[in-house]
């Protein structure tokens, strides 16, 4: 890639000045309460941050009922996951989404220029199985939105589900062997099997900001974009913003997304920064007439597992990806280790081709942006996985239009005001404030990102159970919660993929495929043994590995808790250490599965009560 021909030597660079460079950054960030958030869904007032506006609300009468599996989550797990049971041959389904319809991130998430940073062949599920080849490498959130949409009409996933209705309370009763699932619509829905499918960054985050209910002007999250204000669409001008201030708050994935088509459309941007995003190119492009010629059966799944495999440092005969997440952050989380090589000289290394990395992305900046001042403040100065890496082609460019201006502010925002936002003791005015501030972190314990009680046997509830940690059978099942399942996520002993429709993928063909050899088998309920969930949890202690002292030098983030490391539990790492080990999870979850005994469950085959 041209990214790599750019790089600046080693032998050419100060390490202790870099060094030097990077905790002086990080110092500025670390200020008192830079990680406060608003609970949202707790207040009132607050609540409007969450209303849905993109489908109307629908009143219905309330739902009671008894269904074979109920799935929580409409999004690519929980279609994923209805899919193989559909195919399993198990079709009482019901899905239940907060939405207004299936789609999850990618129904919420319609901003300005929306799009996927991974591969589209390989992010898109099923596209063997729809016919479909996507258009460009990287899909629009419109475009994967749709292709959710097909999925779920292909598999008439829709039937029976419950849109608009946010679970409260799911307890189990013994009694019945049944889940009882409320919700705030009034239903009432038993189930034999209850599925957590609620993604891994579902809660959106308002900061707290002093002043905020004082602004004058509409405010709103990207996830909740308002385009009654803004005219326009996700990929059409946003016509209405022409005598319009915008302040954009955040720099991360979503932010660097929406900078350039706001700043087409309004009179003046403002985006404000706490820490820069080290951009990496994209390079999109429509996907070649001869892309589909020579694809046999399987392929998207060769696909996937062989960008999983340079991921994790394998290698491989051809990278198929062949992008900057491949050139510069697999080689970064998986770098070689020369043979005889001392554990300091390894360390150098690594340290070095790190610098390369980010050398070039603070190059990129300089070349592109045009006032010197800008590009400064929006270089970032930190080790490469300190951070989430970002890739855009337009973001920087859009510095260079004469309305589009950075304020930078390690330390953050004072105050809102009623016309606007203070900065370093200045005001300014704006007649709209757009949160590009992201979502709570893949970490968040399941039981928060759920957002309901969840209650197994003699009144154990979830947070209670995993109150001191993840505690579980391979991330998916938890002793005291009989016939749940959770799907795969991070934070929660399983593995952890930059590809997240891969881990979906696998979650679905386990749980599906577990269900089903449940019902085969006449199993009326299961609960995971004492023994099986202790084994378990002391396998991903075994192979943890402290990262708190390199946590510890990065720039706060979600990666390394806002700054604090030290409070990052163990028990919530993944199988393998690390990231995980991906294939060797899978080869453990299918030997389960075709091996058919249930190793580590407790069976109850006893029939129902009438």
């Amino acid at each position: 890639m041209a990214e790599e021909d750019q790089r600046t030597p080693p032998s050419d660079y100060d390490r202790e000045a870099v060094r030097a460079k990077y905790l002086a950054e990080r110092d500025k960030r670390l200020v008192p309460g830079r990680s406060a958030t608003l609970e949202i869904r707790d207040d009132p007032e607050l609540r409007h941050y969450l209303t849905d506006p993109f489908a109307p609300f629908v009143d219905r009468e309330p739902v009671i009922d008894d269904a074979e599996v109920v799935i929580v989550g409409a999004g690519i797990a929980g279609l994923l996951v209805a899919v193989g049971l559909r195919q399993a041959g198990i079709d009482d389904i019901r899905l239940i989404d907060a939405a207004g319809d299936v789609g999850g991130t990618w129904y919420w998430n319609r901003y300005p220029g929306i799009m996927c940073d991974v591969e589209s062949y390989i992010y898109m599920p099923m596209l063997e199985e729809l016919d479909y080849i996507p258009p460009d490498r990287y899909a629009s959130g419109e475009e994967i939105h749709a292709h959710l949409d097909a999925i779920a009409d292909r598999y008439d996933l829709r039937r029976g589900a419950l849109f608009h209705s946010s679970v409260e309370r799911a307890e189990w009763n013994a009694d019945a062997a049944r889940w009882i699932v409320t919700t705030d619509r009034g239903d009432r829905v038993r189930s034999r099997f209850y599925i957590l499918a609620v993604g891994i960054l579902n809660r959106l985050k308002i900061p707290d900001l002093p002043g905020l209910s004082a602004f004058g002007g509409p405010t709103f999250h990207t996830a909740r974009w308002n385009y009654d204000y803004t005219g326009g669409g996700p990929h059409d001008p946003l016509t209405k913003l022409a005598d319009k201030t915008v302040a954009v708050i955040g720099t991360g994935a979503t932010g660097i997304q929406c900078v350039e088509p706001l700043g087409a459309a309004a009179k003046h941007v403002y985006v404000l920064q706490r820490t820069p995003s080290a951009i990496g190119v994209r390079d999109n492009r429509p996907t070649p007439e001869e892309f589909a010629e020579d694809l046999g059966p399987g392929w998207q799944a060769d696909r996937m597992d062989n960008f999983q495999s340079v991921m994790s440092g394998a290698e491989v005969e051809t990278d198929l990806i062949d992008d900057a997440w491949t050139h510069d952050y697999a080689t970064v989380i998986n770098p070689k280790r020369a043979p005889g090589q001392s554990g300091a000289d390894f360390a150098r290394s690594i340290e070095d081709h790190d610098y390369e990395v980010m050398e070039a992305h603070r190059r990129r900046v300089a070349e592109v942006v045009e006032d010197p001042a800008t590009a400064e403040a929006l270089k970032p100065f930190y080790r490469y996985r300190c951070k989430r890496p970002c890739f855009h082609d337009e973001f920087l460019g859009a510095f260079n239009r004469a309305n589009v201006e950075l304020v930078h502010s390690p330390a953050g925002i004072e105050r809102i005001t009623e016309h606007g936002f203070v900065v370093d003791g200045h005001e300014y005015h704006v007649d709209c404030i757009v949160f590009a501030s992201g979502f709570e972190a893949e970490l968040t314990p399941i039981h928060r990102r759920a957002g309901h009680e969840v209650i197994g046997r003699s009144g154990l509830t979830l947070a209670e159970k995993w109150g001191d940690g993840a505690a579980s059978l391979f991330g998916m099942t938890s002793r005291g919660f009989p016939n749940l399942f959770i799907m795969p996520a991070p934070g929660q002993q399983a593995v952890v993929t930059v590809n997240y429709t891969h881990l979906a993928v696998l979650g679905a063909e386990f749980v599906s495929g577990t269900i089903a050899a449940l019902c085969r088998a006449g199993v009326r309920s299961f609960d995971v043994s004492e023994a099986a969930e202790a084994d378990w949890i002391e396998q991903i202690l075994a192979r943890h590995v402290d990262g708190t002292s390199f946590l510890s030098t990065c720039t706060p983030s979600r990666i390394n808790n806002e700054g604090d490391p030290a409070a990052m539990n163990p028990r919530n790492g993944n199988y393998g250490g690390g990231f995980g080990d991906f294939f060797g999870y899978r080869e453990l979850l299918r030997g389960w599965l075709t091996d058919g005994r249930f190793e580590g469950f407790e069976l109850d085959s006893g029939a129902a009560p009438a």
